[in-house]
């Protein structure tokens, strides 16, 4: 049995510690959170909120808890670091020329880290030789091709239309992961290339739709959602270094004081991320992707007509 496959059975009456379920419940309220957070800025019509909070320090402190829950629920469900934290950047004033690289430099050091700490717990085996290291390799090879070609092709596409796309495509992967087994098929190494070329797709012709395609398409094609959580991480993080290095090259170097305290906050909450998916049995993990993929597909859709 391949080690994408493999599973444990655990006693059904095994006794589950308190610190486990207040860690689990931690998640939850980090969920829900975010959510909510996602919502309001959906519907917002505010900018420029940074001018309410002058004191660096307090917002240095801000920018930390926003980085910690959304790089929690990102390294908890494989999505969403990205899409709730830009918005919120945007909302609080600063400019895209200074969220694009500080995101990427911190989603790089998280993502990395993250899927270090997937290995190491047993969530995922991504050593070179497993078909979990080759799946990472394949989706951060397509990924980093194809998001450099794409770039070029966004420049001659509506961006409603490519919005509409992304939104409908990740609504699907939701469905689909919540009808369950019987829609999926075998897995196949044709299945993860075209997953990983749609991916790099959709990274260069509108910088989203990276995790919740990525994560919820690898669990459609039968890769466990504890093992598609690890290789997302890992590859993402991959694939940021890369936009990161361009960056540098052609803007310069970027702006430490957003950069650091989101880098700090993302890389606290990796530990109690990936230790909450080993604590989440596969089938709960599983309906948590499918739901968290249907409702970033379903704000993207929303965002249209608003």
């Amino acid at each position: 049995m391949t080690d994408l496959t493999q599973t444990t059975t655990e006693p059904k009456d095994r006794v589950i510690p308190v610190s486990h379920r207040l860690l689990v419940f931690f998640w939850s309220l980090c969920l829900a959170g975010a959510a909510v957070g996602l919502i309001y800025l959906t519907f917002t019509r505010e900018t420029h909120m940074l001018n309410a909070l002058s004191d660096t320090v307090l917002v240095g402190v801000v920018l930390f808890i926003m980085a910690f829950v959304a790089e929690y629920v990102d390294s908890s469900l494989g999505m969403g670091y990205g899409t709730s934290l830009t918005p919120v950047l945007l909302i609080l004033g600063f400019s895209p020329l200074q969220i694009v690289p500080a995101v990427l430099f911190s989603e790089f050091l998280s993502g990395v880290t993250a899927g270090g700490l997937h290995h190491k717990i047993g969530n995922v085996n991504l050593s070179w030789k497993t078909r979990a290291g080759k799946i990472m390799l394949i989706m951060t090879a397509c990924s980093i091709v194809g998001t450099v070609v794409a770039v070029a092709v966004a420049l001659a596409l509506p961006k409603h239309l490519v919005k509409l796309y992304i939104g409908v495509m990740i609504v699907c992967i939701g469905v689909f992961i919540l009808i369950g087994n019987r829609f999926m098929g075998s897995f196949s190494w044709i299945k993860i290339i075209v997953l990983g070329t749609i991916a790099a797709f959709n990274k260069g012709i509108s910088g989203g739709g990276y995790g919740p395609l990525v994560t919820g398409g690898q669990v459609i094609v039968g890769v466990p959602g504890k093992k598609a959580i690890g290789i997302t991480s890992l590859a993402e993080g991959l694939v940021c270094l890369v936009g990161l290095v361009l960056y540098v090259s052609f803007h310069g170097w970027f702006d430490w004081s957003l950069a650091l305290p989101l880098t700090l906050g993302a890389m606290v909450s990796v530990p109690a991320a990936t230790w909450t998916v080993k604590l989440l049995p596969e089938r709960a993990l599983r309906r948590s992707i499918g739901y968290a993929t249907l409702f970033l597909g379903g704000l993207t859709l929303i965002k249209l007509v608003l």
